[in-house]
């Protein structure tokens, strides 16, 4: 079973994780200072939802054993959960300037649609990059 999560920072500081994706009616969500936080309370969702269906006496759906989750990040909850990236040499990399990046990263500034197509570019290659290394 695949799900799509949604993570956000919120203007209160903390991150949220949602998805429109549900377990026989039961939503499924993640609250927490840090990203990492909030994704062990979704997957905590997750496993309540399972035990709610199996109170109810409903069979779980085929394929729930072992459900496949996507996260999509927002900037500031990507940057958040991924660290130990160097936001300057991140941007280098993009091709953006590295105060506007910082500004993206801390929410003070909204990318718009061709520069958050250069950051996803940029992760994709970074991905590749470290997937073809060998040591």
């Amino acid at each position: 079973m695949k799900i799509l999560a949604i993570i956000e920072k919120g203007a209160d500081g903390l991150y949220s994780i949602y998805s429109n994706d549900m377990l026989l009616n039961h939503g499924l969500g993640g609250y927490g200072s840090s990203v990492e936080e909030a994704k062990a309370d979704f997957f905590e969702s997750i496993k309540e939802a399972k035990e709610m269906i199996a109170e109810e006496g409903k069979v779980l759906p085929s394929g729930v054993e072992a459900i496949d989750v996507t996260f999509k990040y927002d900037l500031q909850s990507f940057f958040n959960y991924f660290d130990w990236i160097n936001v300057s040499q991140f941007a280098k990399k993009a091709g953006i300037n590295e105060s506007k990046m910082r500004q993206y990263k801390n929410g003070l500034a909204f990318a718009g649609e061709s520069t958050t197509k250069k950051i996803l570019d940029t992760i994709k290659n970074i991905g590749a990059e470290l997937q073809s290394a060998t040591l």
